[in-house]
Order: structure tokens, then C-alpha cells, then sequence
């Protein structure tokens, strides 16, 4: 693989609002840890010679420092969040100074908390200009589409994919489509590439792993396969 700088950036600034706990989920104990300190960790055995930047609300942010001092979680460059996942990723982005024009960049879910090193090799791997490279995992539901009358119809899961992080870019590329105005229409990174007239993206097939933690039955089904 080709020698190049790759930052990791773990956007751990939500609020957890809809996960029904006391703590955002980044926080939560997964394993004895907390599950922020195991997406650190799995972020370092993937890719060793990257940047790891974690991006934590203002509020949260003494809160995670002792916590992460009483778990031993391996200490990364901490970013300050902003109100919404896009400013989050924007403050990040603004805190890297490299200019390389192959530098790779990762946009990561804090939620997520087992990346392997055959899926982070495959991302970086795939890095072209003005491209996003997105992780996809089959779907597993029945799918019914409702159009504008309001009328529900079957369609076939094996056309879908359900997206999931880290995304991969070329970091001057990334840098470039931040520079634009907020959309609600941001979904993720890839759109705001999109957005910035950079749309080719490229899908690598990843496992349920890779799948966010939503509730907390879901720290218990990661843990298993932890």
C-alpha cells in the first residue's frame, strides 16, 4: 500500500437523546470499557500509523478526560464538537494543517465501535480523487417504499444498502466541500461531497459489525462479537 498520511477522525459529540440512558452511548460501558475507549483501540490496531482525532462536545469534555483516564483509553488529539454532526466534522477538518494532496482522511461514528483492519485497508485502499469511499452492509428488513399519494409498495432489499462509517477521502477533496454552507440535506459526508459537486462514490461491502449502536440491547449484541 501506497505510503501515505491518514488522519482518523471519531465524531463523539452527540448527545445520545434518543438511546434511553443516563450517559450518551459513546460513554456507556461495553465490555468493562467504555464503548468510545474500544473504538479508540479498534481505530489504533487498524490503522497504526494514523492521526486519531476524537471530536467531544464542550460539555462532555472534562467528563471524558477522567474517564478515559480511569479505563487507560489510549490518548488521541481532542477536537471541540459543535451543535450538529456537520459542524463536528468541520471543527475537525479545520484542526488539520496538512495541505499533502494525498492525504487520506476517515470520518468515523463513535457508535461504532468494531472497525477491523481488512475494512480500514479496503477504505484507504479505494481513496481516489474527489471520490468518497462509503462501507455499505446488505439489508436484512423487508423494505416498502411509500410514494407521494401515500401508497406503499414491495421492493427488493437486495437493490438496497444500508450506509455505514468510517468514509474515506482525500483530505484536501474533504476539506474543499466543507467550505459550504450547512444543508439539512447533509446525511452524512459522502452527501456533503456530493453537495460540492464531487458525487463518484465508491462502495466497499463491509459485515453487521460495522452496524451503530442505537439502543442499549445493541451494546449487548456488539459484545458478542467483541
Amino acid at each position: 500500500m501506497e505510503s501515505r498520511k491518514i488522519y482518523f477522525v471519531i465524531v463523539a459529540g452527540g448527545t445520545g437523546s434518543r438511546f434511553g440512558a443516563d450517559l450518551p452511548k459513546q460513554y456507556c460501558m461495553m465490555s468493562g470499557k467504555p464503548v468510545l475507549c474500544h473504538t479508540i483501540r479498534r481505530a489504533r490496531i487498524a490503522l497504526p500509523s494514523a492521526e486519531i482525532i476524537t471530536v467531544i462536545s464542550e460539555q462532555m469534555r472534562d467528563f471524558w478526560l477522567e474517564l478515559s483516564d480511569r479505563f487507560k483509553c489510549e490518548p488521541t488529539k481532542l477536537v471541540t464538537g459543535g451543535a450538529t454532526r456537520w459542524e463536528s466534522v468541520k471543527n475537525a477538518l479545520q484542526a488539520i494543517q496538512d495541505t499533502d494532496p494525498k492525504a487520506i482522511v476517515l470520518i468515523h461514528d463513535a457508535a461504532r465501535p468494531l472497525l477491523d483492519k481488512t475494512t480500514a485497508d479496503a477504505l484507504v485502499e479505494a481513496v481516489e480523487p474527489e471520490t468518497s469511499v462509503v462501507p455499505v452492509m446488505p439489508v436484512t428488513d423487508s423494505l416498502r417504499y411509500i410514494n407521494k399519494e401515500g401508497v406503499s409498495i414491495a421492493v427488493d432489499r437486495a437493490d438496497f444498502r444500508a450506509v455505514a462509517t468510517p468514509q474515506a477521502f482525500r483530505l484536501t477533496d474533504l476539506k474543499e466541500a466543507y467550505r459550504l454552507p450547512y444543508d439539512q440535506t447533509f446525511t452524512d459526508d459522502a452527501s456533503v461531497m456530493a453537495a460540492a459537486g464531487k458525487p463518484l462514490t465508491k462502495l466497499v461491502d463491509v459485515t453487521s459489525a460495522l452496524s451503530k449502536i442505537t439502543s442499549p440491547g445493541d451494546i449487548a449484541r456488539l459484545e458478542s462479537l467483541l
